[in-house]
């Protein structure tokens, strides 16, 4: 067998190639792109033995996605993606001096899949459409957290000189905000502005309900008295407003696009059914955790090795007479995201999960303590669906008598 280990960067790849009994074959740096996978491929038939196969081919590297890796398992190499804080702490096996180099780190990865791929996962061998699915639910995904981020700073914006703004929207990112802050940015022009004109630019924007009740409240709370601020910066407060409003504007339209493309590819793929008939979970909730989950039915070998790679299972910590049990801090945080909103959902769409939710808050855990503990079952419920390939059903998966009796399982 031969052991490859790839410290990938953007524009190289650092490679070390060794042998069963850890001797150094090759040490190369290769460009990315199709010219150095040729290269790869050539140093590894260099080596390979005549009766070899590609199967005998073990890669590490930091990554799980790509053009890079896709060629790595489409040449037959078994791949694989040792998470950056493994690798990383692997490395101190080695060197304890700090010492840290791109050719060292391929070592190191070379090193750890010959000894100890056992403890890790090869790369899960997910269809193209889920591939599909994950590329545009992470997408998504990551606009909405930017709108999010982008929102925040313009609260803060109008905090400091526009606090009438605060006062007439609960959700800065809705449309009612975003066409109101663009006809008046200035604390000045919101107090001029009239019930009829709010009215029209709310219907514009998309408001069907409530039109006259909506524009009072924005035109009072817009002319309430306020403390002015400085003389010479309203102007230049309004140019960011100005510029927060258009970005805003401009990622909520793009993720309902991308919105549009999740769901689409999502409704194609056939364990969308299993997915949708799990409570709290919709198009995109439901897309979000069949990407980051992946449909190789082989990946999970149980429902506990399902749970650990969600995040939701716990950790345990004990060392002599102390034992504390804590939430997992290493986990894939889009996955996390997903199955915690999950939770939160479920406990209106499930009585089962509701019953749950409050048994372990009678028992003295915090909201996100039980929520975390439900998000758990809930994978755990998940994984028997997907193995048997059956829906969700809400009395077998929340018998009677065993309501109560699950701990975090």
């Amino acid at each position: 067998m031969l052991f490859v280990g790839d410290d990938w960067a953007e524009s190289h790849h650092d490679i070390e190639i060794v042998d069963e009994g850890g001797r150094r074959l090759v040490r190369r740096r290769v460009p990315e792109g199709v010219a150095g996978i040729a290269v790869l491929h050539g140093l590894v038939a260099d080596h390979l033995p005549d009766q070899g196969e590609p199967v005998d081919v073990v890669v590490g590297i930091e990554t799980d996605r790509g053009p890079w890796v896709q060629a790595l398992i489409a040449a037959g190499y078994t791949v694989y993606a040792v998470n950056p804080l493994q690798a990383a702490r692997y490395r101190e096996r080695h060197a304890v001096s700090g010492a840290k180099s791109d050719a060292g780190d391929a070592h190191v990865l070379a090193e750890l899949v010959r000894l100890d791929r056992a403890h890790h996962r090869p790369v899960a061998g997910d269809s193209a459409l889920a591939e599909h699915v994950k590329v545009v639910a992470r997408a998504h995904q990551s606009l909405v957290w930017s709108r999010q981020r982008q929102t925040n700073t313009l609260r803060s914006t109008l905090r400091e000189f526009y606090p009438g703004a605060l006062a007439a929207f609960d959700d800065l990112a809705s449309r009612d905000a975003l066409a109101v802050l663009t006809l008046a940015p200035t604390p000045a022009k919101g107090a001029r502005l009239t019930q009829k004109r709010v009215a029209q630019v709310l219907a514009r924007a998309g408001r069907k309900r409530n039109l006259p009740g909506t524009a009072e409240t924005i035109v009072t709370a817009l002319a309430a008295q306020q403390l002015p601020a400085r003389e010479g910066v309203v102007d230049a407060y309004a140019a960011s407003v100005a510029a927060l409003v258009a970005v805003i504007s401009e990622l909520s339209r793009q993720i309902q696009t991308l919105e549009g493309e999740v769901e689409a590819g999502f409704g194609r793929h056939p364990d969308a059914e299993i997915y949708l008939s799990q409570p709290g979970l919709g198009m995109t909730l439901g897309a979000r955790v069949l990407a980051e989950f992946g449909d190789d039915p082989d990946r999970y070998t149980d429902a506990r090795a399902r749970k650990n790679y969600s995040g939701m299972a716990p950790v345990t910590k004990a060392s002599g007479k102390k034992r504390v049990v804590l939430a997992r801090h290493a986990r894939n945080r889009r996955l996390a995201d997903a199955l915690y909103q999950q939770a939160f959902a479920a406990l209106g769409a499930s009585p089962g999960a509701r019953a749950y939710y409050d048994t372990h808050r009678a028992r003295g855990a915090t909201h996100h303590q039980a929520l975390r503990t439900l998000a758990n079952r809930l994978v755990g419920i998940l994984h028997g669906c997907l193995r048997h390939h059956t829906p969700y059903n809400e009395t077998t998966a929340w018998p009677p008598t065993n309501q109560t009796d699950h701990q975090a399982a």
